[in-house]
């Protein structure tokens, strides 16, 4: 199985054009020097004969300017037409020098057959010219033999180093394995298509496509069939790519696509699409818009970016890098540097004991209050500043506001509290993150030994080496270690015994069941059992009724947490509503008293 490349797909639409265009053009205007070179051609000429040299010479020159807009097949039917007339003006010619120099011209559509059309129908070409220069030949009567003998070698042997050319430089830039283009004729692509989109200011996009948990379809299945693989994915792809689009294997069991014409939105439908074409084949994509300013380089460093975000927190979708353009971007970049003022702040989230009601610890949440907005929810924005760049001074933010507003609670309340933190996989993944983190709780005079990092489950089903080497590096600086929303993925129970872990927070979808599903309940009870047999923490979320509370104490749940407890607030309201309390009193009572 092999995908052949045709070069229009590769050379791009306008190089084919224009060149296209140019020996047509060429080809009336030899024409039309023939016509006024020879002595009574006006006159011995049909009028409509006469005009085809000036009229291929204006189709020339409009496919060099328009024809880079048109269907491949234009060019094909323009080819097949313009022999049919070389044939018509070679039988009207007046002279038999002027025939035989018409028929020449021949040679310039032969050349462009070979170069730009598959060989099949480059073959099928050539026999049509020779066939229409055969017939003008017998026709006329006044070539001889050897004049049309020399010709036809002419046409054929310039068709043949031509073919032989075009197909040899194709191989220096196609992909042995797949028949795709590969690096080298994808950067060469590349570079046509940047120049391009800046000097016309039409969108272009690329996109890189990495084939998930390959590496063990080569270890399971040997590399026979890791090859297949890939040669299905190309040919699967390469059916249904858009006009213009330029496929390639850019490595390894990654691939590029390069888009003209497309913006980022548009590049993101079509990866989806690609991806939805191999549904027994998991695909992880980067996608990338070329911003005013880029390089090439520029542009395939933030696709990378965007994929490798993809391949950190899960794989298995397509991600769009907006290269910091998007308005939200640019307010959370200028909220950030504004710190507290610009809108941005950490609301706390007690943690208690079901059975009690006593606050033990509390959870840092980022807020932000936009000046145009108003509160923008954490999952609006997080996301934009994982994809655009600005995940580590947020993160940077929420730690030293965290550790700030915690030692003045603890403080404040004389509780000795624990702090945990949400961390995004992509902040885990930075080799300066765990001595960031060391540095504030140093700087801000709140314990280690009381903080915990929150990852998420799909955090953990990456499980890169960095991240996991973070944690253990944090760990042994007296933090500990909570896995988030547990439950809601499949694979972080058989990793737990490998995860550097203390506690688990049970997703929510657990605890709004437990009082109406026996067996959720079951369940919940078996988790907690699985949690003691590894030494671990539970820690169940989304606690909102009274009943829930009391299934939870009844289970011997260690530790919940929810807005029966405590909706998430400013550290001066929590602790106001704290010392409001009496020490014996429920701490139930923090969410009648400070949301009502």
């Amino acid at each position: 199985m092999r995908i052949s490349r045709m070069a229009p797909e590769v050379a791009t639409p306008r190089l084919v054009a224009r060149t296209s265009g140019f020996l047509t053009a060429m080809g009336g205007v030899a024409a039309s020097a023939l016509v006024l070179g020879t002595a009574g051609g006006l006159d011995e000429m049909l009028l409509g004969v006469v005009a085809l040299g000036p009229v291929t010479t204006v189709v020339g020159l409009g496919v060099i300017r328009w024809g880079h807009r048109v269907p491949l097949v234009f060019f094909q039917v323009l080819l097949a037409v313009g022999v049919l007339g070389i044939g018509v003006f070679a039988h009207a010619a007046p002279t038999v020098s002027g025939a035989v120099a018409v028929l020449a011209l021949s040679a310039f559509a032969s050349m462009a057959a070979f170069l730009f059309f598959s060989v099949r129908w480059a073959l099928g070409f050539l026999t049509e010219l020779l066939v229409i220069g055969a017939v003008v030949v017998v026709l006329r009567g006044d070539v001889s033999a050897g004049p049309a003998a020399v010709l036809a070698v002419l046409v054929v042997g310039s068709a043949g180093a031509i073919g032989l050319l075009a197909r040899r430089a194709a191989s220096a830039e196609e992909d042995a394995l797949t028949g795709l283009v590969n690096r080298r004729g994808f950067d060469e692509a590349l570079d046509v298509a940047v120049r391009t989109a800046v000097r016309t200011g039409e969108p272009l996009s690329t996109a890189l496509f990495d084939l998930d948990h390959f590496k063990t379809v080569n270890d399971t299945q040997g590399h026979a069939a890791g090859d297949e693989m890939l040669r299905a994915v190309a040919l699967t792809w390469g059916s249904v790519l858009p006009r213009g689009a330029v496929l390639a294997r850019h490595g390894g069991d990654e691939f590029a696509l390069l888009l003209p014409g497309s913006d980022g939105d548009s590049a993101l439908a079509c990866a989806e699409a690609l991806r939805a074409a191999l549904p027994g084949i998991g695909t992880s994509v980067g996608v990338a818009e070329l911003a005013l300013g880029d390089s090439p380089a520029d542009l395939m460093r933030r696709a990378d970016a965007a994929l490798y975000r993809v391949k950190t927190l899960g794989r298995g979708r397509s991600e769009l890098d907006a290269g910091g353009q998007s308005p939200m971007a640019r307010d959370l970049a200028a909220a950030l540097a504004a710190g507290s003022s610009g809108g941005l702040s950490v609301h706390l989230q007690p943690v208690v004991t079901p059975a009690d009601g006593v606050v033990v610890g509390v959870e840092a949440l980022v807020r932000w209050n936009h000046p145009e907005l108003g509160a923008v929810p954490p999952m609006d924005f997080v996301p934009v500043a994982e994809q655009e760049g600005l995940i580590g001074a947020l993160g940077a933010f929420v730690w030293a506001a965290a550790c700030r507003d915690a030692r003045t609670l603890s403080e404040a309340t004389g509780r000795s509290l624990f702090l945990t933190v949400n961390v995004s996989g992509l902040e885990l993944d930075d080799p300066g993150f765990p001595d960031r983190v060391l540095a504030t709780l140093e700087g801000s005079g709140w314990p280690a030994e009381r903080t915990v990092v929150e990852v998420t489950e799909s955090l953990v089903e990456a499980e890169s080496t960095r991240s996991v080497q973070a944690l253990h590096v944090l760990r042994e600086h007296g933090l500990r270690v909570a896995i988030d929303d547990f439950g809601t993925g499949y694979s972080a129970l058989s990793r737990l015994d490998t995860l550097p872990t203390d506690f688990l927070k049970l997703d929510n979808s657990f605890v709004s069941a437990i009082t109406t599903s026996s067996r959720r309940a079951r369940l919940l009870r078996s988790v907690m059992a699985l949690a003691d047999a590894l030494d671990l923490i539970l820690i169940a979320e989304g606690v909102e009724t009274a009943e829930q509370a009391q299934a939870l104490a009844s289970l011997g749940c260690p530790l919940a947490q929810g807005y029966l407890y405590g909706r998430p607030r400013p550290v001066a309201e929590l602790v106001a509503a704290l010392a409001a309390l009496d020490v014996a009193a429920p701490v139930v009572a923090l969410a009648g008293r400070a949301d009502g």
